[in-house]
């Protein structure tokens, strides 16, 4: 025991003749290290020795004065290093917590100002945080006016909270998710939207975060891009799912609605043209307002890949498998993102495994040709091409529901085979200039396909043909008119002048 009430506490190995601290051990045969008090110029030392024992100094005995011995072990003893260190390192944990802390109000504040520079309003104060919420997921409604605010909806995805969903049921079901339509509840007024959830499992981790990356690119809002809300993950352990939260559109997708109704020339036009104005805009360098950005490859276009709007438009979905063609991006990067999608529309070059790398044009030509598969689809349930069959995919009787890869080479690439246009379609202009579109679209060379921005432009012109024939038709019948009530004025004056 020091001057200061500090103790130390050693224990060694020593011969029993020399001296310790120039102190000789006393007592020391027996197999008990009794505790002996010594005088010592730095204070109170004890000391004591001991034999015949293996670790036989590990218990150290003093003398209790009133119950005789007490004893302690040495390795209860606390190191002195230990008691040193704790204090620092509470300190070093502390500062670690407030830097944490600050760092992300920081990050909170940097995200709310950034939100506010994107035109979505001024901030609300914090108890309006409901309303806001409520204010903001409103732009969901299906049946909302067509100019919704996809702006606001894409750019919710900074929220950290878990939003209010109550799922109802299963609606549709994929290779990597579940979809399924969802109640979203409205913390102020105790109301709730229809909304969409895209359920990934845990081992579909990848899947998820790809396709919640490309989502949350702002300048993918567009009226035919699904309109995204959040993404979030939710549970633990294996039961740990990632959801996907987006508008909810009752239709359907294509292919189902397409099996069930006819399209008139008008809705053919309409929902073909809002597709290839959402592939255009993935395709495009630049937003509608002038504003660069990267473009995207969605590499599974397909007839259950796009849904179907209450205003009778299309908007693409399942951005699982697409890419952001970014020119800094090298072939190596994209060493991997060959032949992927679903073989039923995989292009040529798809099928053969020779896609070139080296050029980003050749994703989007790839999605192209996928595109007019789906605008065959829409054209053989049109009115106008005569007699309407039942719905089929394209290809539709040549394969099975699921063709492989193998199945499709040999018809598309080596037969050089393509869904079949009967000549009655070429009866209606329109339909005769959407055909020969849809042909150079799905052209065995890539280089010599359409651009999806061309065939926006075809289908401008198309809505402008139509315009012109209906003026046309009016100046007609007016005319006609016209000069039939002029026929029946002269022959009212003829039938008075006769006697």
């Amino acid at each position: 025991r020091q001057d200061n009430d500090s103790i130390r506490i050693s224990t060694l190995c020593h011969n029993p003749h020399r001296p310790i601290e120039n102190l000789m051990v006393p007592n020391y045969n027996t197999s008990r290290c009794i505790m002996t008090h010594q005088p010592s110029e730095d204070g109170i030392i004890y000391i004591c020795g001991c034999v015949d024992e293996q670790e036989c100094n590990d218990k150290l005995i003093f003398e209790n004065h009133t119950n005789g011995y007490s004893m302690l072990q040495s390795k209860e003893v606390i190191p002195v290093a230990a008691i040193s260190l704790l204090p620092p390192l509470l300190v070093a944990v502390m500062i670690t917590v407030i830097f944490y802390l600050c760092r992300t109000q920081k990050q909170r504040k940097r995200a709310k100002s950034w939100v506010g520079k994107q035109g979505q309003g001024p901030a609300l104060p914090e108890p309006g945080r409901a309303a806001e919420r409520d204010e903001k997921l409103s732009v969901l409604m299906d049946d909302g006016p067509a100019a919704m605010n996809a702006t606001c909806a894409n750019s919710l995805n900074h929220n950290t909270e878990l939003l209010p969903i109550e799922l109802d049921e299963m609606v549709g079901k994929g290779q990597f998710a579940e979809v399924w339509r969802a109640k979203l509840n409205h913390s102020s007024s105790g109301q709730y939207e229809t909304v969409a959830v895209k359920i990934f499992p845990c081992e579909e981790y990848s899947s998820w975060k790809n396709e919640s990356q490309i989502f949350t690119d702002a300048s993918l809002k567009h009226d035919s891009v699904l309109q995204f809300l959040t993404a979030e993950d939710r549970g633990s352990g294996p039961r740990r799912e990632y959801w996907l939260i987006t508008a909810y559109h009752s239709r359907g997708n294509l292919k189902d609605y397409l099996s069930r109704h006819i399209l008139s020339w008008m809705d053919l036009q309409k929902m073909a043209g809002s597709l290839v104005n959402g592939v255009a805009h993935l395709h495009s360098d630049y937003t509608a307002c002038g504003r660069p950005k990267i473009p995207i490859a969605h590499r599974d276009i397909k007839s259950t890949n796009i849904l179907v709007k209450n205003e009778q438009e299309c908007v693409i979905c399942d951005f699982g498998i697409a890419i952001r063609l970014d020119p800094s991006l090298t072939a190596d990067d994209f060493a991997n993102s060959g032949q992927v999608g679903t073989a039923r529309y995989m292009a040529p070059e798809v099928l053969e495994s020779r896609v070139n790398l080296e050029d980003l044009e050749s994703f989007k030509q790839m999605d192209v040709y996928s595109m007019a598969l789906v605008l065959w689809e829409m054209a053989s349930r049109c009115e106008v091409v005569g007699e309407v069959k039942n719905y089929e995919l394209p290809f539709g009787s040549k394969v099975q529901e699921q063709p492989c890869v193998d199945t499709m080479r040999d018809i598309v690439l080596h037969g050089r085979g393509r869904p079949e246009i009967p000549s009655s379609w070429l009866v209606h202009q329109g339909m005769r200039f959407l055909c020969d579109t849809i042909t150079e679209c799905w052209d065995h060379d890539p280089e010599a396909r359409l651009t999806a921005h061309c065939v926006a432009e075809r289908f401008n012109l198309m809505a402008q043909m139509d315009c012109d024939d209906i003026l046309n038709n009016n100046t007609d019948n007016e005319v006609g008119k016209t000069a039939s009530a002029g026929g029946e004025q002269q022959d009212n004056d003829g039938s008075r002048s006769t006697p």
